[in-house]
């Protein structure tokens, strides 16, 4: 084998050892998801029906989306919260809505009795979205909604 051959060799293998290292390297860094559309809605209850808050908003990642996390808070406790106390809290609903893509909807039923013991005013919504390879984007204030009497 000449030096040439055994040269040009060597260039390709490491070539194709730096692509194939590459596409590890893409194929292992997640994506964050991203959330739009949001809104964020608060329904007194009335005589004969339960109020309730709702949030919804669109959420995507080229791996789709494994669940989001929602948080309603109000703005008078000064609550600043944090990624790692969003894990725990509860689930939307999300459904497909393509393969990048899913409408996420959290609501929340309040009777009379626990619609008086909400803080009234401005409340705000977190939000945790974490795809399907495990990418997540934290929104600490992600919407707004007011709480009247």
């Amino acid at each position: 084998m000449s030096k040439r051959t055994l040269f040009f060799s060597l260039i390709g293998a490491v070539a194709l050892g730096g692509v194939t290292a590459g596409g590890f390297a893409l194929a292992s860094t997640p994506t964050k998801p991203t959330l739009e559309n949001g809104s964020a809605t608060y329904t007194a209850p009335s005589a004969g029906s339960a109020g309730s808050f709702t949030y919804t908003t669109d959420v995507s990642d080229d791996s789709g989306i494994r669940n989001l996390k929602v948080l309603a808070w109000p703005a008078s406790s000064k609550l600043d919260p944090k990624e790692a106390e969003l894990r725990s809290a509860e689930s939307a609903t999300c459904r497909r809505t393509s393969d990048e893509t899913s409408r996420c909807t959290y609501t929340l039923k309040a009777t009379q009795r626990e619609a008086a013991e909400l803080d009234k005013g401005t409340w705000y919504v977190s939000a945790l979205a974490t795809a399907q390879d495990g990418g997540t984007t934290f929104v600490p204030r992600t919407a707004s909604f007011d709480v009247t009497r």
